[in-house]
C-alpha cells in the first residue's frame, strides 16, 4: 500500500509551503486564517452557491440558503434540514475547502460536531460585528482542536 506524503495536500501534488501552512488552491490556507474570505475566489466567490449541498469533513450537514460574496466578509448560512431539527448554520467563508461544480457541493473542512457546536446562528444579527467577531474567532480557535496532519 502507498504511503501518502505528509509534505503534500491530498489529491495535489504540490508541496506545502509556509511552514507547513499551504498556499494551494482549495487546500489549507497560506498564512492566518482569514474566517470571512475564501480560500479560493475564483470557484467559490463569483459562483451562485445557493442549493448547493454541503459536506462537512464526515457527512452531508444540508445545503446553501443564502451566501455572501463581499470582499473580506463572505459566508454561507446553511439550512441543516432534520439534521439539527431544521436550525440554520452559518459558515464564514475560510471554512470552504473546494467547491465542486458538477456534483453541485461545498466542501468544508469542520466535522459535524465543530459545526454544531459553533454559535447559533441567528438571522437578525448576523451583520453585527460582535456576532461575526464570536463566530469567527469559533472557527479559527477550531482549529487547534484539528487532527494532527490536517491540512490547516
Amino acid at each position: 500500500m502507498d504511503r501518502l506524503d505528509p509534505h503534500t495536500t491530498h489529491g495535489t501534488p504540490e508541496p506545502l509551503t509556509h511552514g507547513g501552512q499551504g498556499s494551494v488552491a482549495g487546500g489549507a490556507p497560506a498564512g492566518a486564517f482569514d474566517p470571512w474570505s475564501y480560500r479560493d475566489r475564483a470557484s467559490a466567490a463569483d459562483a451562485d452557491l445557493v442549493g448547493y449541498k454541503v459536506e462537512a469533513t464526515d457527512g452531508s450537514i444540508g445545503k446553501i440558503d443564502s451566501a455572501s460574496h463581499e470582499v473580506g466578509s463572505s459566508y454561507l448560512v446553511v439550512d441543516t434540514g432534520p439534521w439539527i431539527f431544521g436550525k440554520k448554520v452559518m459558515l464564514p467563508a475560510g471554512t470552504v475547502n473546494h467547491v465542486d461544480h458538477d456534483e453541485r457541493k461545498v466542501h468544508v473542512d469542520r466535522d459535524k460536531d465543530q459545526i454544531k457546536a459553533a454559535p447559533e446562528y441567528d438571522e437578525n444579527s448576523h451583520s453585527d460585528p460582535a456576532y461575526r467577531d464570536k463566530l469567527g474567532g469559533y472557527y479559527d480557535e477550531s482549529y487547534g482542536n484539528l487532527p494532527p496532519g490536517t491540512a490547516r
